[in-house]
């Protein structure tokens, strides 16, 4: 195993809120090498979000963050501002997940690329603009220098988001994290996305976080899946073992919710039953207790740990593992 890239050691992230503090990321640990891809996988509210947020310094002004984030042997909490904003880009860069909200609407996509090429490599506007125009071309754009001069409101969805991904790719990151990249694409595109972000991974040798709600997503495009729930990791294991054998009822439930392509049309979607808790009210036992098929006292009263019980290389958070 190389040594980590990042490796996030019991991050936290509580919000105040007029309710008490919201824990939105409850003691997660995780590490990357480079080159290599995690899946981390829960649904809307879980902290995934609030998770990569964690790991770009880009919490909320009023956030209070405990734990550590360290990215190629540097503390990131502990980094000046000045020094995080060299940072992201040439080596930490991200795509967000609605790239009408992450592009700028009154800039062309041109100056949106050159820009961020001359604030962090030092290029001048012609080599700039050649390189913007290549990038383009990267990710499947056709035409590019012809779109360097359109603005973000002339492209399709799936267009801003390849212009979206250039832009991350512009200044050769070592970690690249997508955050949910393909919520706002129909499915085709979504496929076109996913498929281009995993050929530049491999490309560049760069590491990568794909943040998702879908477990489809990651089945073939990345080396291990975090699954989370109300703020924790509650699975955790290498792509493959995951899919053959999950531990978690949870993770269980994620994949049954999947449409089958074999299932006959109208086939109504397991849901899970329930709803989330409420992270400002946190549970004494396990979170997902309340919606939980196998659940009994013990799971009620008593939170499971995140172990390796089985020493197979698989950390689940469960007193009944499937």
């Amino acid at each position: 195993m190389d040594t980590a890239l990042l490796s996030v050691e019991a991050v936290s992230v509580v919000l105040p809120t007029p309710r008490g503090p919201l824990k939105a990321v409850d003691a997660v640990d995780l590490s990357l090498a480079p080159g290599r891809t995690l899946g981390v996988v829960g649904e809307s509210g879980c902290g995934k979000t609030m998770l990569s947020r964690a790991i770009l310094q880009l919490l909320p002004k009023r956030a209070k963050l405990d734990g550590r984030v360290m990215f190629n042997g540097r503390d990131l909490a502990a980094l000046q501002p000045e020094a995080l904003r060299r940072l992201r880009g040439p080596e930490l860069a991200v795509v967000f997940q609605d790239p009408m909200t992450s592009l700028n609407p009154v800039l062309t996509i041109g100056t949106q690329l050159v820009e961020t090429m001359q604030a962090h490599l030092g290029l001048d506007s012609a080599a700039a603009a050649k390189r913007g125009a290549e990038l383009l071309a990267e990710v499947g754009i056709p035409a590019p220098e012809q779109r360097l001069r359109q603005y973000p409101h002339q492209l399709s969805g799936g267009m801003r988001q390849r212009v979206a991904i250039a832009i991350a790719l512009s200044c050769e990151p070592k970690l690249l994290i997508a955050d949910e990249p393909t919520t706002a694409l129909d499915v085709t595109v979504q496929a076109q996305i996913l498929d281009l972000l995993a050929r530049e991974q491999r490309r560049r040798h760069m590491a990568m976080i794909i943040i998702t709600h879908d477990l489809g997503v990651v089945a073939g495009r990345t080396d291990e899946v975090a699954v989370m729930y109300a703020g924790r990791v509650v699975e955790r294991a290498p792509t493959p073992q995951l899919f053959a054998h999950m531990r978690m009822p949870y993770t269980e439930a994620l994949l049954a919710a999947i449409p089958k392509l074999d299932a006959p049309p109208h086939t109504t979607l397991p849901a899970i039953a329930g709803r989330p808790p409420d992270p400002t009210r946190p549970l004494p036992g396990c979170s997902f207790a309340p919606r939980c098929r196998y659940a009994d006292d013990r799971c009620q009263g008593a939170k499971p740990p995140l172990a390796d019980p089985e020493r197979a290389g698989a950390l689940y958070a469960c007193w009944h593992p499937l």
